[in-house]
């Protein structure tokens, strides 16, 4: 089983209404979508942070059930639901406001977290997305997860940084790069790369994060599709042409794609990370560029199902 860890968030989508701007709530939070497009993919799958007992909590506890995912490791709070507004701009990523402050997923502490994991838990997946790097208490918490469980299963993470939360560069850098020295998989976006080291390219970036230890670092292109350096060896697949309706969750249904392609394979284990080689990762980089394409067609965090993914190939 694959376990995402993070936020569930509600993003509030903009739409028009009777000739009028509105919003419409969607379920969301980078981890969360993870854990939707895994459980849609046919992975085995589950979940673990703290969901709100109020009435958007209830929606997202459903919302992961109806898509296959195991809820054991979520923890239920009194604590409200992180809420996120999404602004989309002519061009470039999209823009969140986030109301976070006392929000049930990042207030988690180590006192939430199980004592142990099932032997049936083959990666943890770590979205950061709005709890950020320096959000408190949970990125302690995630942080204590992460140096627990290194080299018991593989650790996969996606640091889905988000400038306006982060006050301080260098120490979110830091402690990122303290992450990803834990992590087996690192998935970033080349706009990721760009805020953290506006001083080099995105390849050396990625250079350098790979040698702090993972074995594999993928990047995301947007349009121009995707790259990955395993070992010494540089993959790299074209983009998809397609009609953007807007790209959020694009990047956690390309993650989804890319870790459930390697469970299916059976080599989302700490041995079986070792046998990936060039020929196979191109396939799983191709499938998961696909993913993306098929949520960027379509409006909020939507992932693809198993047969929309493999009808698009």
């Amino acid at each position: 089983m694959i376990v995402s860890c993070g936020e569930a968030l509600i993003d509030f989508m903009p739409i028009e209404h009777e000739g009028a701007p509105a919003y419409r709530p969607f379920p969301g939070g980078s981890p969360f979508n993870v854990a939707i497009g895994l459980g849609r993919l046919g992975a085995p799958t589950g979940f673990l942070s703290r969901i709100s007992t109020d009435f958007f909590g209830d929606l997202l506890l459903r919302t992961l059930h109806e898509n296959g995912v195991d809820t054991r490791y979520v923890k239920r709070a009194a604590d409200p639901s992180m809420l996120a507004f999404v602004s989309h701009r002519p061009e470039g990523e999209p823009q969140y406001a986030f109301f976070a402050n006392g929000a049930a997923d990042r207030c988690i502490t180590e006192h939430d977290l199980p004592a142990t994991l099932g032997d049936d838990v083959a990666c943890l997946h770590l979205g950061l997305g709005a709890i950020s790097t320096l959000a408190e208490p949970a990125a302690s918490t995630f942080e204590t997860l992460l140096k627990r469980e290194s080299k018991r299963r593989v650790l996969a993470l996606d640091p889905n940084v988000r400038p306006n939360l982060i006050k301080d560069r260098d120490a979110a850098r830091a402690r990122l790069e303290s992450w990803v020295s834990l992590c087996d998989i690192v998935k970033v976006s080349c706009a990721d790369f760009d805020w953290l080291y506006p001083d080099r390219s995105f390849e050396d970036s990625a250079v350098a994060w790979r040698n702090l230890g993972p074995k594999l670092v993928v990047m995301t292109l947007g349009a121009d599709g995707a790259m990955a350096l395993l070992d010494g060896a540089k993959v790299a697949v074209p983009g998809r042409k397609i009609g953007v309706v807007d790209t959020v969750g694009a990047g956690d249904s390309f993650h989804s794609a890319l870790l459930a392609g390697l469970s299916e394979r059976g080599l989302l284990t700490l041995d079986g990370m070792n046998k990936l080689d060039v020929g196979v990762l191109k396939i799983l980089l191709d499938q998961a560029v696909a993913a993306a394409a098929i949520t960027c067609s379509r409006a909020g965090a939507n992932p693809p199902t198993k047969r929309e993914l493999e009808d698009s190939l």
